[in-house]
């Protein structure tokens, strides 16, 4: 144990030498991350490349085959070639042991081609560490993870074991070749007895945000069609960057786990990076309502329903994220289990690990609670609107506060809520989970709190009778607010309203499948084609060198029907240069032409201001159309993964006169939030 402890430590203290530090608050001196890798020798070079090639004509053979078991499993097999093509075309091995971990990856992926290609799959029943892969929804692109699959699981049976999901630490070295090779050979830090433990790549390096959110998804999901994987036995853990993505699953996700472990990293942005990183920061109005995307602290509530037991090394600077966590649980009546590894720094005491480790055994014993009768929940976006039985549909405004507390009440037939900031809910239990008399309707107790145009705080309760449950023990009901009245049911459609997964930012545009709608034609003026040509270009060499993805790029007039049906499309251009663009320019909110950009009553010279802007499709509604922009946050923010968050609101105007840089795309002359019509404010 004092062994792994201290080779622990090493590998902990390398990575954080890497990454941030008050160095890097300098946005005008920005280092690449991923940093350039080694000049391959040109025989390595070869046998790599001529390997691929092997590797590749196999891959084709078996996708041609069109066999069922080939073609489920091809990214099993896929994810050895995109990792030695990404590592050798961008230059991502970047050191001479690299070079022999790329020859163990590639040929890992040959043996398991030669096999798939006979028609078996034997790492799909191994046990011990075994590395999987999934085609990701978002960009098509396939995605590895890792598992460490216990010596008593068995691919056949009907056993069910515990699942905990481990999030990495940062590593800007950590390329898919390169995370592959050490899932191959590293158990990693925890192993618990009879538990799958799910290693996610998480898109890099990026605190499990955006696409790297979904990536922990997706990797979950995924394994939980190849593996017995007990649903209410689920858990969150991560180290360092992987603590902060640990805080942000568990606050937005609280009825998917059965205990969340974060240990160090970050839980919020401000606070972390004056303090971690020496900052001085000066943001902008929209940013600070932005960091209410990914900031922990305004979610505590939500931890009311999910077991936590945070971890801290008593002399790390990174202890900061529980300290500021266990303030804010406090605000909301919540005590923390906070476990101080003494005298220790950025890594886990073994003793802490071993109290860890028999509070969760203790955790999973229970299990996910399915449906509690009480829950406390709060958001600020309904990009997170979901918990157990509760969903919230409206909100009064995205990035202000609104929590939902109450419960079920069986005996009275009941369900007590009080509400704030939200305009809309849905409360839906299963079959078979309804508390409630089947012969009564359920009646719904609201209670709205908040403050009136006086500043004076005051409830209002209103009784709304709910409909029967049904004979199958399900209860479902669903109402909005109609001014001050709640009303029965779905609000009747009158246009166009924010909701889940349709509410922006503009990154939000980026967390499902989308699409880079290329102009064919020039811009009306030279400098504005050439800004919009180098934001195109930048995304695509960003997506692939920080989401680690190939970009879905489409030319303005090949885009189908089905493409517009099932993707967010990002449109390049002006209206003059990008026909899809100028096909809906006068269904947009801000107005575009030749001549002027218009924002309301404000108008701005077209010959040297682009918007930027996200907007449901108008061409589809169930989709965004975002206008020249990628990802928000630019390279200054790859310094450091607290900085990781949307930079820009729903749109904005940019005066492209000045240069873009690592902060902005240019500069930013007005940017707002839409209503929640999707409105100009």
């Amino acid at each position: 144990m004092r062994s792994l402890f201290f080779s622990f430590s090493l590998v902990l203290l390398s990575n954080l030498v890497l990454a941030d530090g008050p160095a890097d608050n300098h946005a005008t001196t920005v280092r690449p991350v991923p940093p350039v890798g080694i000049e391959m020798k040109p025989a390595d070079r070869d046998e790599l490349l001529a390997g691929l090639e092997k590797l590749n004509a196999k891959i084709q053979q078996i996708r041609d085959a069109k066999e069922p078991l080939g073609q489920a499993l091809l990214p099993d097999v896929e994810i050895f070639a995109r990792a030695i093509r990404d590592a050798v075309a961008h230059r991502e091995l970047f050191a001479e042991r690299d070079v022999n971990k790329a020859r163990q990856v590639l040929a890992e992926g040959l043996d398991r081609a030669e096999a798939l290609a006979a028609g078996k799959a034997p790492w799909t029943t191994q046990t011990g560490l075994v590395v999987r892969g999934f085609r990701s929804r978002i960009d098509d692109t396939v995605q590895p993870y890792g598992m460490v699959v216990p010596e008593s699981y068995s691919s056949s049976g009907a056993t069910k074991h515990r699942l905990d999901l481990w999030l990495h630490g940062r590593g800007e070295r950590s390329s898919e070749a390169v995370f592959i090779h050490e899932r191959m050979n590293q158990v990693g830090r925890i192993s618990p007895a009879d538990t799958l433990v799910l290693h996610p790549y998480g898109r890099y390096c990026n605190a499990f945000k955006f696409a790297g959110e979904i990536d922990v998804l997706e990797a979950l999901q995924h394994a939980r069609t190849q593996y017995r994987v007990d649903n209410d036995r689920v858990s969150v853990r991560g180290f360092s960057m992987g603590g902060a993505g640990c805080w942000q699953l568990a606050v937005h996700y609280p009825s998917l786990f059965f205990a969340a472990n974060p240990g160090a990293g970050f839980s919020e942005t401000p606070e972390f990076l004056r303090t971690f990183q020496s900052e001085t920061l000066d943001p902008t109005w929209y940013e600070k309502k932005l960091w209410q995307m990914y900031d922990c602290t305004g979610y505590a509530a939500n931890l009311f329903n999910l077991p936590t037991v945070a971890y801290s090394g008593e002399l790390d600077k990174q202890k900061q994220a529980a300290d500021i966590m266990e303030q804010a649980m406090q605000r909301e009546g919540l005590r923390l289990t906070h476990l101080i590894g003494p005298e220790t720094k950025h890594t886990i005491h073994p003793d802490s690990l071993q109290l860890i480790e028999r509070k969760l055994a203790s955790l999973a014993r229970g299990g996910r609670d399915r449906l509690p009768e009480t829950i406390d929940f709060a958001t600020y976006t309904l990009r997170y609107n979901k918990s157990f039985w509760l969903t919230v549909t409206e909100l009064e405004s995205h990035w202000e506060k609104a929590t939902v507390r109450g419960g079920l009440q069986g005996e009275g037939n009941t369900v007590r809520l009080s509400v704030a900031g939200v305009n809309g809910l849905r409360i839906e239990l299963p079959a078979g989970t309804s508390p409630f008399d089947p012969r009564h309707p359920v009646n719904l107790e609201l209670t709205v709190t908040g403050t009136d145009s006086a500043g004076e705080g005051f409830p209002q309760t209103q009784m709304i009778a709910g409909p029967q449950p049904e004979s199958d023990r399900s209860w479902v009901c669903e109402v909005y607010r109609d001014g001050a009245t709640w009303k029965l049911g779905r609000r009747p459609s009158a246009g166009l309203q924010k909701r889940h997964a349709l509410q922006g930012p503009i990154d939000d545009a980026f967390m499902d499948r989308f699409i880079l709608v290329e102009p064919t034609s020039p811009a009306a003026h030279p400098a504005i084609e050439a800004w919009t040509r180098a934001e195109f270009e930048r995304m695509v060499t960003e997506w692939r060198r920080q989401f680690r993805g190939d970009a879905i790029v489409r030319r303005d007039v090949d885009l189908t029907d089905e493409e517009i049906a099932n993707c967010h499309l990002i449109l390049f251009g002006d209206p003059s240069s990008n026909s899809v663009l100028g096909s809906i320019a006068d269904q947009l909110p801000i107005g575009w032409n030749d001549k002027v950009v218009t924002v309301g009553e404000q108008s701005f010279d077209a010959a040297h201001h682009a918007p930027v802007m996200i907007y449901p499709n108008p061409k589809n509604p169930t989709r965004y159309v975002v206008i020249n922009s990628g990802f928000t946050y630019r390279t200054f923010a790859y310094l450091n993964n607290a900085r990781q968050v949307p930079k820009l609101p729903d749109w904005a105007v940019i005066d492209v006169r000045t240069p873009a840089d690592s902060l902005w795309p240019g500069k930013v002359v007005d940017a707002n939030f839409f209503d929640e019509s999707w409105q100009l404010r």
